[in-house]
């Protein structure tokens, strides 16, 4: 049945009368520290929670050779996580409506120095409107939503009259396989939405992101003599140089491409992490640099990663000590395409009339130069995928945080979606 103002005005009541439950379970998700490849706690903690709520549930591993055959995998390094997927699955008693997908991820980013936070970053802490804490933002509030949205119709009796799947993956801040192995392991869905923290708006457009590592070789020598060596560190920032430019003429190409003609920058090269040396008085012979760079939808990721092999190389053939001693160039992460979510799907037209009902205006879109799971479904399933979420500070920063006002009206739009694009039908016995 599609849902009457009535309904929703119950929906909305649901969703106030259970978010303190929903607080204490983001709560609790926050605790695990859910690093890349520790995510084994949280995962089992979420199947559990699907479990107690009478979903069907599925828990699998990872298929290293189905993920490196299919052109949207990312190369497997030995940090890569062996943390289970999991999925809840809803059945209805009949299939009247149309499937969904609600996918959330709880791999989180490393939190860094703890005594740059205010609080322990595995504590979530609630100060004023704001809950505090690694991953409260970037997802777990959202896929806390995910679960609760649900729970909002069940609490007045009803639940979706179509098959909806509740997904939770790893390796989103890292690769984006575990997305991709949803999709290998054959769910399928007439839409995704997935709840990052995107400032109340949905996601129009994304880049694509490519990981890579290159490793420089110096020449040893006491520092008195230094001038008789080469100091792998300094042969690395002559190299980032080049690799800077190579980011510039990425950014000059913006016009070619609609949805980021407006960005001042939407291509950033971030050197992420450097490690050289053995000893401050041996001039160093070895330095190694982490980079991540991002990469226009449409691009394909195998050209982008030829590119920069090609710079690398071309500066390296100018350079008197590194044409003599090539880096070493390692694809060891992201090799994702980025997409579009061409606007007039059906899809964006719900979530459009759920976000307007809860706000009281109309649902923008942005573009964002990140990474986001979304890109499996738009590329692989080309269904509507739709990134939508709360508000949140400082994500993958210090002193990382959500909204929670944000949050109690992203679950209520999102309850309002799923009642309206899937249908409802009685709760059996209800």
């Amino acid at each position: 049945m599609t849902p009457t103002a009535e309904t929703r005005r119950d929906i909305a009541r649901a969703v106030e009368e259970g978010f303190k439950a929903q607080l204490d379970f983001t709560r609790q998700l926050v605790g695990f520290r859910s690093e890349r490849g520790e995510e084994h706690a949280v995962q089992d903690f979420l199947f559990r929670a699907l479990g107690e709520r009478g979903y069907a549930r599925d828990r699998f591993a990872m298929d290293r050779q189905a993920i490196e055959s299919h052109p949207g995998g990312s190369p497997w390094s030995d940090t890569h996580s062996e943390a289970p997927i999991v999925v809840g699955i809803h059945r209805p008693r009949e299939e009247t409506g149309r499937s969904l997908i609600l996918q959330s991820h709880l791999d989180v980013v490393p939190a860094g120095p703890a005594s740059m936070w205010q609080s322990p970053p595995y504590e979530a802490r609630i100060e004023g409107d704001w809950m505090y804490g690694r991953g409260a933002a970037d997802m777990k509030a959202g896929a806390a939503a995910n679960i609760f949205a649900l729970d909002a119709l069940g609490r007045i009796g009803l639940q979706p009259a179509a098959t909806v799947y509740v997904q939770s993956v790893v390796e989103e801040e890292s690769t984006g396989n575990g997305a991709l192995m949803t999709h290998l392991r054959g769910y399928r869905a007439d839409a995704v939405l997935i709840p990052e923290p995107e400032d109340e708006m949905l996601v129009r457009a994304n880049t694509g992101v490519v990981w890579f590592q290159v490793e420089v070789s110096g020449l040893p020598v006491h520092v008195r003599d230094m001038g008789s060596g080469t100091n792998a560190i300094d042969a690395a920032y002559r190299l980032i140089g080049a690799l800077r430019d190579l980011e510039a003429r990425w950014n000059e190409a913006k016009a070619g491409h609609p949805h980021f003609e407006h960005l001042d920058h939407p291509i950033n090269l971030n050197i992420g992490k450097i490690e050289g040396g053995d000893w401050a008085s041996s001039v160093p012979c070895w330095c190694r640099i982490d980079c991540r760079i991002a990469i226009y939808p449409g691009t394909d990721a195998g050209e982008a990663a030829r590119e920069i092999r090609q710079c690398v190389e071309g500066f390296s053939r100018t350079d008197p000590y590194l044409s003599n001693n090539p880096p070493k160039v390692t694809f060891n992460g992201f090799h994702a395409e980025g997409y579009v979510l061409e606007p007039g799907s059906e899809a964006e037209a719900v979530l459009g009339r759920a976000h307007e009902e809860t706000f009281g205006a109309a649902l923008k879109s942005f573009t964002t130069p990140g990474y986001l799971d979304t890109r499996v479904y738009a590329l692989y399933d080309r269904v509507p995928a739709l990134c939508y979420g709360p508000v949140s500070r400082n994500i993958h920063g210090f002193d990382e945080c959500v909204s929670l006002s944000s949050v109690k009206r992203i679950t209520t739009a999102m309850a309002l979606f799923v009642a309206e694009w899937c249908g409802l039908e009685a709760v059996e016995g209800s």
